[in-house]
C-alpha cells in the first residue's frame, strides 16, 4: 500500500512536470508603423523584471500604419487571441480596444489626459479594465517649449505652430498654452492644422512664403510618423524648431523639450508585470510623467546658421555635436 501511494504521488509529480507552463501573451496596438522609437525601452523594462521575449512571454504586434479606420479591426484581432494584456499608445487605439473588450486588461502608454477624454473615472481609481501612463502635464509644457526656443535663439519674434487635431484634448491644451505664452512674450503665432502627410507639405510651402522665424508642434501620430521628414523640411527652411520628443532631435531636429517617453515605456513594463501577477487595471492608478528632458542638436544648429545660447546648452540633458 505504501509503495502504491508512492508510485501515485510520483506519477502525479511527473504529470505536473510534463504540463507546459502557460506563457503570458501581450498585445501591442500601434497607430503608427513598425519604426517605434520607444519600444526597446519597454522590452528593457520587462527584461529588468525577468521577462525575455520568445522565452517566457510572447507579444502580438499590430500596426495601423497611420490608417485610423484600421484600428477597430486590429483591436478585434488582438481581442480574439484572448491575450493576457493589451497595450495601446493613443486615445483612438485605446477606445478601439475598449470597444472590443471589457475583460482583457488594457494599459495605455503616453496618452494625454484619460479623465478628460472619458476613458477613466479618475486618475487614482481608473475603474473597468483600463489604466494608463499619461504624458499629460497640464498647462505649461508648450509654453515652456516656446520660452526655451526663444531663449535659445533670441532673434525669433514670429513662430509657426503645427498642431495635430488627432491628438484630441492634448492638442487643444497645447494650442491654448502656446497662445497665452506667445502673447506674454510678444511673439506672433501662426497656426497650421495638421491631419495628414499632405497637410505637412502644404504647411511648409506656406511657411516659405511667410518667412517664419521659428517652429513648434504638438504631439500626435501624424507628427511622430513623420519625424525625419519634419526635421528635414525644417532644416531646408532653416527654421529653428522645437519638438516634444528626443526622437525628432535624433532624426535631425534642432531642439526638444518634453516628457521622457523612454521612462514611460519602462514604467509600463512594471504595470504589465503587476497585471500578469493578478492585479486589476481598475486598482492601478493612472501615472503622470515623472521625468522631462531637453535635447539640443548642435550639428543642426550649424547647418541652419544659428547659435544656441550657452545658458540653454548647460541645461540640456544631451547635446548632439
Amino acid at each position: 500500500m505504501v509503495m502504491l501511494t508512492a508510485l501515485l504521488l510520483l506519477n502525479g509529480d511527473l504529470a505536473d512536470a510534463q504540463q507546459p507552463r502557460k506563457v503570458p501573451r501581450i498585445g501591442f496596438l500601434f497607430t503608427g508603423s513598425k519604426d517605434q522609437p520607444h519600444l526597446e525601452s519597454f522590452r528593457q523594462g520587462l527584461a529588468n523584471l525577468g521577462y525575455v521575449e520568445g522565452k517566457n512571454f510572447a507579444v502580438e504586434y499590430r500596426y495601423a500604419e497611420g490608417k485610423l479606420e484600421a484600428l477597430p479591426t486590429l483591436a478585434a484581432e488582438l481581442v480574439s487571441l484572448k491575450l493576457d494584456v493589451i497595450l495601446t499608445t493613443t486615445i483612438r487605439a485605446s477606445r478601439a480596444v475598449l470597444q472590443a473588450t471589457n475583460t482583457i486588461p488594457v494599459v495605455a502608454v503616453g496618452i494625454g489626459d484619460p479623465v478628460v477624454d472619458g476613458l477613466v473615472k479618475s486618475l487614482a481609481r481608473p475603474g473597468g479594465n483600463f489604466t494608463a501612463l499619461s504624458n499629460s502635464t497640464g498647462a505649461g509644457l508648450w509654453g515652456k517649449q516656446l520660452e526655451l526656443l526663444t531663449e535659445a535663439v533670441p532673434k525669433i519674434n514670429s513662430v509657426s505652430m503645427l498642431w495635430n487635431i488627432d491628438a484630441a484634448q492634448l492638442a487643444s491644451a497645447a494650442l491654448g498654452d502656446a497662445k497665452t505664452t506667445a502673447k506674454a512674450l510678444g511673439i506672433q503665432l501662426r497656426l497650421f492644422e495638421i491631419k495628414s502627410n499632405a497637410d505637412i507639405d502644404r504647411a511648409f510651402d506656406d511657411l516659405k512664403e511667410r518667412r517664419a522665424h521659428g517652429l513648434i508642434m504638438t504631439a500626435g501620430p501624424v507628427m511622430t510618423r513623420n519625424s525625419k521628414r519634419l526635421a528635414v523640411l525644417a532644416g531646408k527652411s532653416r527654421l529653428p524648431s522645437m519638438y516634444n520628443s528626443r526622437q525628432f532631435v535624433e532624426d535631425g531636429g534642432l531642439m526638444s523639450y518634453g516628457v521622457n517617453f523612454a521612462d514611460l515605456y519602462r514604467r509600463a513594463a512594471s504595470y504589465v508585470d503587476k497585471i500578469l501577477k493578478g492585479r486589476q487595471p481598475a486598482d492601478l492608478p493612472v501615472e503622470q510623467p515623472m521625468k522631462f528632458e531637453l535635447f539640443v542638436n548642435l550639428r543642426t544648429a550649424e547647418q541652419i546658421g544659428v547659435t544656441i545660447e550657452p545658458n540653454v546648452l548647460v541645461r540640456a540633458d544631451r547635446v548632439i555635436r
